[in-house]
């Protein structure tokens, strides 16, 4: 920023800032450092914001889990790593993340699965359920989920 702003006018900003959207502590705690505002000035306003309910990372976590979720359709493994990246403590993280519904969560998966499968190449069923093990745990799906959803041949699965 050119000018220095004031503590008034910092605060008044990342206010408005927090009530357009949901933020985090550490997403707001950022926008205030690159503004150039010092550290004690930013502890105060994090303080007075948290105390007025601007910011608030149970709620945060909480929009974030299911935005994540049922919009972007990752996994539970890539919404922990958000998570872990906008510094949620992971007692936090895991509470909201186990309340996703199972039947939800894997009707999901399979739905991104049988899409997937659509536009895959491959010569044969090993390596064509290769690839979507691979697509899923990039989307952030466990194995153990991933193995429930994909229809494994009974001969290949005598070897798992």
């Amino acid at each position: 920023m050119s000018a220095q702003l004031t503590d008034e006018e910092a605060l008044n900003r990342v206010a408005s800032y927090c009530s357009a959207a949901e933020h985090c502590r550490a997403e707001v705690n950022e926008k205030l450092q690159r503004w150039g505002i010092a550290y004690e000035t930013i502890a105060r306003i994090l303080e007075r914001l948290e105390t007025e309910k601007y910011i608030d990372d149970e709620r945060y976590c909480r929009a974030f889990v299911n935005d994540k979720f049922r919009f972007a359709k990752w996994g539970k493994m890539k919404i922990a790593q958000g998570l872990y990246m906008k510094k949620i403590p992971s007692d936090v993280a895991w509470r909201h993340l186990n309340e996703i519904d199972e039947e939800e969560y894997l009707s999901i998966l399979r739905d991104l699965l049988a899409s997937k499968r659509k536009s895959i190449h491959a010569k044969d069923d090993y390596e064509l359920n290769g690839k979507l093990m691979r697509f899923a745990v990039s989307r952030g799906f466990e194995l153990k989920d991933i193995r429930r959803c994909i229809e494994i041949p009974e001969e290949e699965e005598q070897f798992s």
